[in-house]
C-alpha cells in the first residue's frame, strides 16, 4: 500500500473499499500511478472520460469559462447553458425523436434521475416499471429504480412504486405495464450488469407497449449516450423509438461532472416552477466542458471511430476460448469469462499495464476514451491471451 492509499484509508468514508491504485496524471488514454507506472485506461472512469485525460480543447473550454464567468446559480443564465440545452435537444432529434422538448441540468446521472422520476410523479401516477439488472444511481429516489438487492437492502423502505421485470423480457413488460403505470425505465444496454444488449426491437416494443398504456417511456442513457455506443444515444440504434425522457450524463462533460434530463414532447411540461432545482446544475463551466466535448467528437469523427474500433475490440477480445460470449455496441464492451475469474483477469491485466472493470463474478467491462488509438487498442488485444493465462489455472479454460 502506498503512502497516499494509507492516508486515504484514514480520511475517507470506506464506501468503496480500498482502491486499487493511487492515480497521479493522465495523457489521453493513459494515465501514471503514484510508483510512476504507465497504463492504457479502458475504463474511462467508467465511460465518462470521452475525449480521455488532459485533451486540450476541454482544458481551454473549462480555462476560458472560469476566466470569464464561473458560478452564477439559477437565478440567472448564462450562454453556454442555453447553448448546450438547444444542442442536446438538436442531438435527440437525429436519432428517433422530434427533439421538441425542454433540458434539466444537474451535476450527476443519479440526479438526472431524480429530476426524471419527478416528472414521473407529476402524471399523477406513481407506479414505476424498472428492469432486473437495472442500476440507476445510489440516492434514495434512483435507488428504488436500482434492482441489486444489495445495494436496496440496506436502504429500505425506498421511495416509489417499482415493478421489476426481467431485462428483454417484452411479454414480460407487456404484463407489467398498466393504466395506473407512470413510466417505464430501461437502459439501451445495461452497463453495470456487464453490458447486457436487449433483443432487436425491444426498445420499440416498450415504446409501443408505454404509448398504449398512456405511460411515459424513460431512457436512462446515462452511460450508453454520448457517443459511447457510436451514436449520440444508443436508443437510435434501435428504430422506432421516440422517449419522452431521456437522462444522460457521464461522458458529457469529458470528466467534469454535470449531467441532464431531457423531456421531450408533452413530458416537457410536467415540471413547473418551484417542482424542482439545482444550485450547480447548468453552471456555464460545466456547460463549456459539455460543448467542448461535443466539439471535438463532430469534428473528429468520432461517433464513427468508436463503432469501428469498438468492433475491432469485440472481434479481438472474442477470439481467445476463454471468452464464451462478447455483448456491446460501439465502446460499451461486456464478456463473459468461462469461469468466475473476473477479478483475477482484472489483477491481470492490471499488472500487464491495461485498467478494465470486473462487474461481476464472471464479467469484465471495458469503456475506454472514445480516444483510444489504434496502436493501444492492438497492444491490449496481443497482451489478451498472456492476461487471461495468468489469470486462469492451468486446469480451468
Amino acid at each position: 500500500m502506498s503512502d497516499l492509499q494509507g492516508r486515504y484509508a484514514q480520511a475517507m468514508m470506506n464506501t468503496f473499499g480500498q482502491p486499487r491504485l493511487a492515480l497521479v496524471r493522465g495523457a489521453g488514454a493513459h494515465v501514471w500511478d503514484d510508483a510512476g507506472n504507465e497504463y492504457v485506461d479502458l475504463l474511462g472512469g467508467i465511460a465518462v472520460n470521452a475525449l480521455g485525460h488532459g485533451h486540450p480543447a476541454l482544458v481551454e473550454a473549462v480555462t476560458r469559462q472560469l476566466q470569464t464567468l464561473g458560478h452564477i446559480s439559477n437565478l440567472f443564465l448564462s450562454e453556454p447553458q442555453v447553448e448546450l440545452a438547444e444542442k442536446l435537444l438538436e442531438l435527440v432529434s437525429t436519432g428517433s425523436t422530434s427533439g421538441s422538448g425542454r433540458v434539466f441540468f444537474t451535476n450527476s446521472g443519479a440526479e438526472a434521475n431524480e429530476a426524471a422520476f419527478k416528472v414521473t410523479r407529476r402524471t399523477g401516477r406513481t407506479r414505476i416499471v424498472a428492469a432486473e439488472g437495472s442500476f440507476h444511481g445510489r440516492t434514495m429516489g434512483a435507488l428504488a429504480l436500482t434492482a441489486k438487492a444489495a445495494y436496496r437492502g440496506p436502504f429500505e423502505p425506498l421511495p416509489g412504486d417499482v415493478t421489476f421485470v426481467p431485462y428483454g423480457d417484452a411479454q414480460a413488460l407487456a404484463a407489467a405495464v398498466t393504466d395506473e403505470t407512470a413510466a417505464v425505465i430501461l437502459e439501451p444496454m445495461q452497463g453495470e450488469a456487464g453490458v447486457l444488449v436487449p433483443p432487436d426491437g425491444y426498445l420499440a416494443e416498450a415504446r409501443r407497449i408505454t404509448a398504449e398504456h398512456g405511460a411515459l417511456l424513460w431512457l436512462d442513457e446515462i452511460q450508453t449516450g454520448m457517443g459511447r455506443a457510436g451514436a449520440w444515444f444508443a436508443a437510435a440504434n434501435d428504430p422506432g423509438v421516440a422517449p419522452d425522457l431521456v437522462t444522460v450524463a457521464k461522458g458529457l462533460g469529458g470528466g467534469f461532472p454535470i449531467g441532464a434530463c431531457l423531456a421531450l414532447g408533452d413530458a416537457a411540461t410536467l415540471l413547473e416552477p418551484g417542482n424542482h432545482g439545482t444550485t450547480f446544475g447548468g453552471n456555464p463551466v460545466a456547460c463549456a466542458a459539455a460543448l467542448a466535448v461535443i466539439g471535438v467528437i463532430e469534428a473528429e469523427g468520432l461517433l464513427e471511430r468508436t463503432a469501428v474500433l469498438g468492433q475491432k475490440l469485440r472481434d479481438g477480445l472474442a477470439a481467445d476460448p476463454r471468452v464464451t460470449e462478447v455483448r456491446g455496441v460501439g465502446l460499451l464492451i461486456g464478456l463473459t469469462l468461462s469461469a468466475s475469474l473476473s477479478a483475477e483477469v482484472a489483477a491481470a491485466a492490471q499488472a500487464a499495464g491495461f485498467i478494465v472493470n470486473n462487474p461481476t463474478p464472471e464479467r469484465i467491462r471495458i469503456a475506454p476514451p472514445l480516444v483510444l488509438t489504434d496502436e493501444d487498442a492492438n497492444a491490449f488485444l496481443a497482451a489478451w491471451p498472456s492476461i487471461l493465462d495468468a489469470a486462469f489455472p492451468g486446469d480451468v479454460s
